[in-house]
């Protein structure tokens, strides 16, 4: 379990090996996640084959790979979106997501009674993260958001089911870009490492039921600030960033009814 922190959701640099297709596809994709393509902001396939030096086959590929994984949807003609923020898709999301965890926290706890040596040490590395003075607290909200990834991750794992962690990372690669926001532009990592530290506690004292109803405010709370999100944030963002991050991405084109 050495390596229970370490961000589950990172994206690998692709190989030597990797396709053109993959090269594309990953380095499109971590252009969401680092939040240098906002939702709504538009690409063409002719675009992004320029920018990456690639024929219009591979950078199709790539974009229906990126639509598989919810993140990405094509219109007319070659153009395609990164997937706007659609709060009725969110909040089913974060019913999902709430399903699984507290599911799982409550099975992790009922079944590994008394606490295996395994799930101890789990519990030992995310408490060295989380069970930390203010002062040692990180404050950067891109390294936050991978903590709790990886915080989240660790503990639908330790369920020791591997569908529902397969499901549980298809839920989060489809909310990582809001979270990220509330995580760099809201002000929710204080209540974050309380929140955390109190699962871990009730985990630790094998409180099921505890367990399971702290998670469940935790990710309700998250919820809460995801819907808070506005136009203003998004475009902070998009502000934010310098004018070339993403130079393959033409001006956004106003829809039309």
């Amino acid at each position: 379990m050495s390596d229970t922190l370490i961000d589950p959701f990172s994206l690998p640099l692709p190989s030597r090996s990797a396709s053109r297709a993959e090269h594309v596809y990953f380095s499109l994709r971590d252009d969401i996640f680092e939040m240098r393509l906002l939702p709504g902001d538009r690409v063409t396939e002719g675009s992004i084959a320029e920018r990456f030096d690639v024929s219009r086959t591979p950078a199709r590929e790539a974009l229906q790979r990126l639509q598989s994984d919810g993140l990405m949807q094509g219109y007319v003609r070659g153009g395609w979106e990164v997937v706007p923020i659609d709060f009725k898709r969110f909040d089913d999301l974060y019913e999902m997501r709430k399903l699984i965890e507290t599911f799982a926290i409550s099975k992790l706890v009922r079944e590994a009674t008394p606490l295996s040596g395994v799930v101890l040490q789990m519990l030992d590395e995310l408490e060295g993260v989380w069970n930390v003075p203010l002062s040692r607290r990180v404050r950067d909200g891109r390294q936050v958001a991978a903590l709790d990834e990886a915080f989240h991750h660790a503990l639908v794992c330790a369920a020791g089911n591997e569908e529902l962690t397969n499901s549980m990372q298809r839920v989060t690669d489809r909310i990582r870009v809001v979270r990220r926001l509330d995580f760099v532009y809201g002000n929710c990592i204080d209540v974050t490492y309380d929140e955390h530290v109190a699962i871990l506690d009730a985990v630790r004292r094998c409180e099921a039921e505890r367990s399971a109803a702290l998670i469940a405010r935790h990710i309700q709370g998250s919820h809460a600030e995801v819907r808070s999100l506005t136009v203003h944030r998004l475009q902070s963002a998009r502000t934010a960033m310098k004018p070339a991050s993403a130079p393959y991405a033409p001006p956004r084109i106003r829809r039309t009814t």
